[in-house]
């Protein structure tokens, strides 16, 4: 079984895990652009 946290984690630290996962997934799919436009049309 998963340990038991605590059953409302505050909402400053939720918000922060929120923002810090939605800027990774930003910064890959921007890295993915940029690989794929130099890939297909280098120079």
């Amino acid at each position: 079984m998963m340990p038991n946290f605590e059953p409302s984690s505050p909402l400053s630290r939720r918000l922060l895990w929120f923002v810090a996962l939605w800027l990774v997934g930003v910064g890959a799919v921007t890295l993915l652009s940029l690989v794929l436009r130099l890939w297909i049309a280098p120079g």
